[in-house]
């Protein structure tokens, strides 16, 4: 629909412009500080576009201090703010503080991958005096701001949200959430008879760089079925194609997918790059020890780990990731692996290209892309590491059954469920030189740029599965930030979420 919208929309712009038609109204948008995520805000500008508003896109990584600017400048109608990772929470929390501040009286929509109606409920609302709303998809943004805007609609609609959100408070505020000591929490924790666990050595240790991945192989790892979440059409590849509705718009989807993903490949318009590496590992508590060498003398970091202290029905032990490292006093020689990888060099340069043009369809697609295909690295580089580290060896796996995680070991994220500070990415750029390494950087709220990069690391034990960290008690906040030698406040402010 917006391939075929572009040319319209083009006209009326033109039109717009020499005073033949009015857009109904104007709205900002922006990924907000620290984050470097914009397909779905992208998304929303464009479904907003067709439906004649006028939208002001200031990208991302976008300060407060500029949106207000642009806001009040602009005489803006509405300004939705976006973010993918955890930090961007918080400063959405100060845009709204920020708005209130200057009396503006605009409304908030809210969006993105970490957002939810309810943290929009209990932290943000309350921060400002004007209509601040969640929005789950780009497929429900027309209908928000179409009520927001009209005069019969708006008041109705708006107090509909405030009624939902004290709701969504009062909700959250009489949880029944069951947490266990810190203390009670390591004494049952994931056990393992390392005496008898085999231990598979990886055949070196230290760094190894990849400078250029080809993309054709990745081609075959990518798991499409994300790739139409992207584009709102909800189904499984390839079912999607026998869809009996999503069926038709999903295959010409992805025969344009194909046919882009061609001209990325046979021009090499993408450069893929990634640096890895094993190290001898131990466990103390929760903390996961990493030596420079097999002599286990010297240290060369140390990696932080979060336990689960939630209980659970049928809930048997509280994991933490320290568990799937052998601990320093078993006698036995463990290990552990690191990532880092992006797809995203080159992607800049053709989003401008396309952007120039005034091709937003092809701008997102190709974004889109380069997300699949660095998930995709991340699935092949696994493949690899498991055979460098031995236990992999014998794998024989379909790509279905890559995707359906159907092998030994996991490959977690800082600032995922299993370890949600995101500081601990730091850690992985300083045992890896990722910077140096890929280009890779970090910004001040840890997000990777360019936006198509995956890290994490790599556990080996037979027994590793992902897990939700959920929430921890203050107890264990403060071991934690004991542990990293970070003030209290600062670990309280990286951890909020989860607290």
């Amino acid at each position: 629909a917006v391939n075929y919208l572009l040319p319209f929309m083009e006209e009326e712009k033109l039109a717009s412009e020499d005073g033949g038609i009015s857009h109904r109204a104007t709205i900002l948008l922006a990924t907000v500080k620290g984050d470097v995520h914009d397909i779905g805000k992208n998304i929303v500008g464009v479904v907003l576009g067709c439906n004649n508003y006028r939208i002001i896109d200031l990208g991302v990584m976008v300060s407060s201090e500029h949106i207000l600017k642009v806001t009040q400048q602009e005489n803006v109608d509405i300004v939705g703010l976006s973010g993918l990772i955890t930090p961007s929470l918080d400063e959405m929390v100060h845009v709204a503080k920020e708005m209130k501040r200057l009396q503006l009286e605009v409304p908030l929509l809210i969006g993105g991958a970490t957002t939810s109606a309810r943290h929009t409920a209990v932290r943000i609302a309350p921060e400002y005096d004007s209509p601040v709303v969640h929005v789950l998809d780009a497929s429900r943004s027309v209908g928000v701001v179409d009520k927001l805007l009209n005069p019969e609609l708006r008041d109705g609609y708006q107090q509909s949200n405030v009624e939902k959100q004290a709701e969504l408070v009062a909700s959250f505020e009489t949880r029944q959430l069951k947490l266990v000591s810190y203390e009670e929490a390591c004494d049952n924790r994931l056990t393992t008879d390392w005496s008898e666990l085999e231990i598979s050595t990886p055949e070196f240790i230290g760094n190894r760089t990849i400078e250029s991945q080809s993309l054709e192989t990745l081609r075959d790892f990518i798991d499409w079925t994300p790739f139409f979440m992207t584009w709102q059409l909800k189904g499984k590849y390839p079912r999607i194609f026998q869809h009996e509705t999503l069926g038709a718009p999903a295959r010409e989807l992805f025969d344009h997918a194909q046919q882009l993903l061609d001209d990325i490949i046979s021009q090499q318009l993408f450069r893929a790059t990634a640096v890895y590496g094993f190290w001898p590992a131990a466990s103390v508590g929760d903390d996961i020890i990493v030596y420079t060498d097999e002599s286990r003398n010297k240290q060369k970091t140390i990696l932080h780990t979060l336990r689960q202290q939630t209980r659970r029905k049928g809930q048997d032990y509280f994991r933490s990731l320290a568990d799937y490292v052998a601990p320093r006093g078993s006698n036995r020689s463990d290990y552990i692996g690191a990532f880092a990888l992006t797809t995203g060099n080159g992607v800049a340069e053709q989003v401008a290209q396309y952007e120039a043009a005034g091709d937003d369809y092809n701008s997102i697609m190709v974004k889109a892309l380069a997300d699949r295909l660095a998930e995709a690295f991340a699935e092949y580089l696994h493949q690899h590491s498991r055979q460098c580290w031995g236990y992999g060896k014998s794998e024989n796996l379909t790509n279905e059954d890559l995707i359906a995680e159907q092998y030994r070991g996991i490959r977690p994220a800082p600032g995922y469920p299993a370890q949600p500070d995101h500081t601990e990415k730091s850690t992985i750029w300083e045992l890896l030189e990722v910077q140096q390494a890929t280009s890779i950087e970090l910004t001040d709220s840890l997000a990777m740029m360019p936006a198509a990069s995956v890290s994490g690391l790599y556990f080996a034990h037979p027994e590793a599965r992902y897990f939700a960290v959920d929430r921890i008690g203050n107890d264990q906040l403060e071991d934690y930030a004991r542990r990293k030698n970070m003030p209290i406040e600062a670990a309280r402010r990286w951890l909020g979420s989860i607290l």
